[in-house]
């Protein structure tokens, strides 16, 4: 009887051995369980419920409810780290994502057609290295597991490299021929910008009529999360500027502070807090009118031009910047000739992105911050640099993750779509930008009926600006002429809440000039593969009535 209760007993434990086996095999990254989700969970979920398979949806929903090991607290690891969540599951993933690629590399043998040795391709179908992150081949095709991870499969081609991935925006320039200049701006609060110039076409600045920067000026100011860089990506004959530069004009590219090219400050370090506490605001503020002074500035030094004639050209925030600027600073419309935005924001009550899932939390800040951390959000480096250099191949999976990283965010448009250009683009962008600048175009769409300043709060608003609710911006003060382009399937600047700007700017509107191609996206103003035929000859035309 003793007998038989012991064997009874070792088979009872070689059951329950077997049973916790299988549950490991199952979860191989167990984790503490959730009894009632945090805001930022359920943030997760909702952004991946809303997407699909985007890339950036999938990447928060693995890392913050669990799929991927991660300590029992992620705020807990963040402050032990001394690092944002975001930033925390970031740096995971690429310890993750670089455990897996060494592997790779290891284990590749010799094979055409790759960009680098490390690249061959090879089968994998064990667990790489003990990391916790398994192969494709163990998940089925319709797991979560799938679509995130197939940018780690081995490569079989691979886009031919292309040197603007890891040049700045002057070498960019100067590669292709063209004269090019950095400037560096202090701003009256304190930032020191970078601003950069092409002021002759290809040409020669000594070919051109005139000389150096004789044409008109016209200042390019790029969007949110990018830089002076996207002017250029495209190449010559593609890229605005470039095409400005070879038509004669004096091009000057901005940069907003807290970008690749704009993160010093006179007496603050980008490490401290304090240095990332603005949105476009104050870059409408302080940012665009000291880079305006400083074009006028050299003009008169250099060519005793005191004209008054520069040309504005943004993209999304770019046009933003410029709306609040004129606004709140009605002495800078007598100082530029025109306005040219494309893709214009200002009223965001009709966005269709996936971003508009994050307007609920706008209001949280605390939550929004504890999640983003207070300083920067999605500087250039990490994973994105990851993506520029590995993550836009050419298998089928790799360029569905490039291209729903662009499309989920600013609409599907494969036509317009350059794989080629995809590494290019994730070398320079997102270049950086503070987290409350993106907070307030959350409080944008949130309040969709208001164009207005920072929301702190009614206590905070108050204090700040005399009354519970943050002001509105007076377009009405705007006497520059405007011209708005849009696109049909633009999901950040759509066709109703263009027009809804459009009725609010009555004095001086130049009109709204629609893209004629339907599938034209947010992005495609600056990379798509007809912009210079669908959008830039109009600018120019238009331009052409303000020389």
């Amino acid at each position: 009887m003793a007998k038989e209760n012991k064997t009874s007993n070792k088979q009872c434990g070689i059951k329950k051995k077997r049973e916790s086996i299988n549950k490991v095999r199952a979860n191989p990254y167990p984790r503490e369980p959730v009894v009632a989700p945090s805001p930022i969970i359920k943030l997760a979920m909702t952004l991946a419920n809303a997407s699909g398979p985007s890339m950036a949806a999938w990447l928060t929903l693995l890392l913050c409810c669990g799929t991927i090991q991660t300590p029992p607290t992620l705020a807990a690891a963040a402050a032990a780290a001394g690092e944002s969540i975001f930033d925390n599951i970031i740096n995971q993933l690429m310890s993750t994502a670089a455990t897996a690629q060494n592997y790779l590399d290891a284990t590749a043998g010799p094979q055409q057609n790759v960009r680098e040795p490390s690249l061959a391709s090879v089968d994998v179908s064990s667990s790489f290295l003990g990391n916790g992150l398994s192969t494709i081949g163990s998940y089925e095709e319709n797991t979560p597991f799938w679509n995130p991870f197939t940018w780690l499969k081995p490569r079989a081609v691979s886009i031919p490299y292309n040197p603007d991935t890891d040049l700045t925006t002057p070498e960019i320039a100067v590669r292709h021929g063209y004269w090019a200049e950095s400037h560096t701006i202090k701003t009256s609060d304190g930032y020191l910008l970078t601003l950069h110039r092409i002021p002759c076409g290809r040409v020669g600045c000594a070919g051109s009529s005139g000389g150096k920067g004789s044409g008109q000026p016209v200042f390019l100011q790029h969007g949110l999360l990018s830089s002076s860089a996207d002017w250029l990506l495209s190449g010559p004959d593609k890229a605005l500027a470039f095409i400005l530069a070879d038509a004669g004009y004096d091009v000057w590219l901005g940069n907003a502070r807290g970008n690749t090219y704009s993160r010093k400050h006179v007496s603050m370090s980008s490490d401290e807090t304090a240095f990332w506490d603005f949105s476009w605001h104050e870059m409408a503020l302080y940012d665009i009118p000291a880079e305006i002074d400083f074009v006028y500035g050299m003009r008169e030094l250099e060519q005793n031009d005191t004209r008054r004639n520069l040309l504005y050209i943004g993209h999304s925030m770019g046009t933003t910047m410029a709306f609040v600027m004129l606004a709140n600073m009605p002495e800078y419309n007598d100082k530029i000739q025109a306005v040219f935005a494309m893709a214009p924001v200002a009223f965001m009550g009709h966005v269709k992105s996936p971003i508009r899932l994050l307007a609920p939390f706008s209001h949280d800040i605390e939550m929004i911050l504890k999640f983003f951390g207070g300083n920067e959000f999605m500087p250039q480096n990490k994973i994105i640099r990851y993506l520029a250099k590995y993550g836009c191949e050419l298998t089928e999976a790799e360029k569905y993750i490039c291209e729903n990283t662009v499309f989920v965010l600013c609409g599907f448009d494969k036509e317009q779509y350059n794989a080629t250009l995809m590494p290019v683009i994730f070398g320079h962008t997102p270049a950086g930008t503070s987290t409350k600048t993106v907070v307030h175009y959350a409080q944008e769409i949130h309040d969709s009926g208001n164009f207005q300043q920072f929301d702190y709060g009614e206590a905070e608003n108050q204090r700040r600006y005399g009354q519970p609710q943050p002001p509105s911006y007076s377009l009405d003060r705007i006497s520059t002429p405007v011209a708005l382009f849009y696109a049909n399937n633009d999901w950040l600047a759509g066709p109703v809440d263009v027009a809804n700007l459009f009725n609010r700017l009555t004095k001086t509107s130049i009109g709204m000039f629609k893209v004629p191609n339907d599938n034209f996206n947010h992005v495609d103003f600056l990379w798509g593969n007809d912009a210079p035929e669908v959008v830039y000859k109009q600018l120019m035309m238009l331009m052409k009535r303000y020389k």
